[in-house]
């Protein structure tokens, strides 16, 4: 027959400072905690060790920590992994500014060094505000090609 020790538990909690459901009762001194009904019973058996703290369950931080490796590494990023569309991740105007930036950068370091005409600059800047370079490179074989560098 299982004893009732609801006071008890509830005793032990209000002295452990802990919730009744983390009082653990050893289940070979039940007789002996049932007996005692004081606050200083339930002190003594507590320092005696029939009545202890359970410890607290907390949710673990360890698949989670595992995943974030496994993403700082550049793993599970594929397609498959991603929700909503391309410009979401990097915005247009962000993919904008990041290719625009370093074309401006590049055409005013040759104009600096004299290596193209300032109407070529000139020319290059609106050809580059209109969206027709890809990237610096881009740059360099079309500046190349129509033979713009100057002698």
């Amino acid at each position: 027959m299982k004893m009732k020790l609801k006071n008890q538990k509830e005793l032990a909690a209000d002295i452990l400072k802990v919730g009744v459901s983390r009082v653990y009762i050893d289940p070979t001194r039940l007789e002996e905690v049932s007996m005692a009904i004081r606050r200083e019973d339930i002190r003594r058996l507590i320092h005696d060790g029939f009545i202890k703290k359970k410890p607290e369950i907390g949710i673990s931080r360890g698949r989670a920590k595992k995943l974030h490796q496994k993403k700082k590494r550049g793993l599970r990023r594929g397609y498959g992994r991603r929700s909503g569309r391309k410009t979401a991740r990097l915005p247009r105007k962000r993919k904008w500014i990041q290719k625009i930036r370093p074309i401006r950068k590049h055409l005013k370091l040759l104009r600096a060094r004299r290596m193209i005409t300032p109407a070529t600059y000139r020319k290059c800047y609106r050809l580059a505000k209109g969206n027709i370079f890809r990237s610096v490179a881009h740059l360099e074989t079309w500046i190349d090609e129509h033979e713009l560098y100057r002698r």
